[in-house]
Formats: C-alpha cells, sequence, structure tokens
C-alpha cells in the first residue's frame, strides 16, 4: 500500500533520471517479448486486419483535435 504517493513520484523521477538508455538491451527485452508472444501463439494474429476498425476510429478522433 503507497502511503506517500509525492515521496514515491519524487524517487521514481530521480530513479529515471538516473539511469541512461541501453539500447541494446531495449532491443533483447523486444526481442523476448516477440518470442513470447509467438511461443503463446497471440502473434501474428490470425486475422491481421482484426480490430482496424478502432485503430481507424481513434485515428480520426486524434487528428480531428
Amino acid at each position: 500500500m503507497i502511503k506517500n504517493r509525492k515521496k514515491l513520484e519524487k524517487f521514481e523521477q530521480e530513479l529515471i533520471r538516473g539511469k541512461k538508455a541501453d539500447i541494446e538491451e531495449n532491443f533483447r527485452i523486444v526481442d523476448a517479448l516477440y518470442r513470447e508472444a509467438v511461443e503463446l501463439g497471440v502473434f501474428p494474429p490470425k486475422d491481421p486486419l482484426e480490430g482496424l476498425e478502432i485503430v481507424i476510429k481513434i485515428a480520426r478522433v486524434v487528428n480531428s483535435v
């Protein structure tokens, strides 16, 4: 349970500032997530156009603002 939210947010910000981005590590993470999705059978999707209507609606709303 979080008792002091501001203290936690300050800690998180300091942690983020203190850590430099490691591109190679990020690519390893993405690759591992991709392999896991393939092993679970959720990627690639059976129907690649599934959900496209929702993406188009969201894009229209975002672009209209």
